[in-house]
């Protein structure tokens, strides 16, 4: 899928929480080996729409817009606060871009926020409005001993889409999608914690979902591996980014800027979002970026994206790394209790 007209990430701002959980204070507890270094981990008063604002904030600075400006914004969560209740409208209100502005919420499992991404790039591209936002966070749940509880985190990232400008940071070039009903990982109504199909979550479901996505957009486009400086895939934990990165004929060092899951964890519907914007940190102009996103259900979106000069202007805003060096330790005992574990 190509846009009608030109169009462009215009800003974009993400977030992480301080707080962070080893891994071996989780297995300390229910056992087994640490699949990452830590996790973070959101504290008493972040939730999904805390984080959601905080990067939409960060976005809008970096952009150098009036949140009015705003036409939509669009936030992909699977852990909202309220079962009935939009946060999309929480952050409008919160920025300041209420009440003349589309809001919604957007649900498909880790692939929300770049769902919200295709909308947004629809809207700006027909001409329907001017800016867009599209955001994707994350409080993720995952049950205790579970294999998720050791992996799934907290954080997120906003981006603004807008017409091609001398305020565009990176124009898109085209974006693919691929869906399919894999029931790989699912949580029915009133259950507290998600379940997973185990060994089934990887080759029928995100490996099978990220290539075709990602060998889709690059046979529309024309283009193979060798074409992109940077590649960034959905990180639900280190292997299967590696993995899937060498299937399809990508180095480490094309993976490496946007790779941040060992530090952070799995940030679900923040996870791709947030690899997008550490590897736009780092990237120069010219440089032609690959997206996979991989959301349960399960289905994947491929974006192709070449960064322009402005993205090499000094930003004042803080970019992914310092999130990452930036941590408070807890230990399991103050997690649960932050999570809301044990009910009372």
């Amino acid at each position: 899928m190509r846009p009608s007209r030109p169009v462009g990430i215009v800003g974009y701002g993400a977030y992480i929480p301080m707080g962070r959980l080893r891994t071996s204070e989780i297995c300390r507890v229910w056992g087994g080996e640490p699949p990452i270094e830590e996790k973070a981990v959101s504290a008493m008063d972040e939730d999904a729409v805390t984080i959601a604002v905080e990067c939409a904030r960060y976005a809008l600075r970096r952009a150098n817009i009036q949140p009015k400006e705003l036409g939509a914004i669009y936030v992909g969560t699977e852990s909202k606060p309220y079962a009935v209740k939009p946060c999309g409208t929480i952050v409008a209100e919160a920025i300041g871009a209420s009440p003349q502005v589309a809001a919604a919420d957007y649900e498909f499992a880790c692939k929300a926020g770049t769902e919200a991404f295709q909308t947004c790039v629809a809207l700006v591209s027909s001409g329907m409005v001017k800016y867009a936002m599209a955001i994707g966070a994350d409080t993720a749940q995952g049950r205790p001993a579970d294999p998720l509880e050791y992996t799934v985190a907290c954080g997120g990232a906003a981006f603004i889409f807008g017409p091609r400008s001398e305020k565009t940071l990176a124009y898109l070039e085209g974006s693919y999608s691929y869906v399919t009903d894999t029931p790989d990982f699912w949580r029915r109504a009133h259950e507290i914690y998600p379940r997973h199909g185990g060994r089934f979550t990887g080759e029928p479901a995100y490996f099978k979902h990220i290539i075709e996505a990602a060998r889709g957009l690059m046979a529309e486009l024309g283009y193979g591996p060798n074409d992109f400086k940077y590649a960034v895939f959905h990180q639900p934990n280190v292997k299967f980014p590696i993995r899937v990165a060498r299937m399809l004929g990508f180095g480490m060092d094309a993976i490496k800027p946007g790779l941040v899951v060992q530090h952070v964890g799995n940030t679900y519907a923040g996870s791709t979002p947030i690899g997008l914007a550490a590897t736009l940190d780092q990237a120069r102009c010219g440089d032609r970026i690959l997206v996979v996103s991989y959301g349960s259900g399960a289905g994947s979106d491929a974006f192709s994206f070449v960064v322009e000069d402005r993205a090499e202007v000094p930003n004042r805003d803080p970019p992914v790394s310092l999130f990452i060096s930036r941590k408070r330790y807890i230990d399991y005992a103050t997690y649960i209790k932050h999570r809301g574990k044990i009910l009372r």
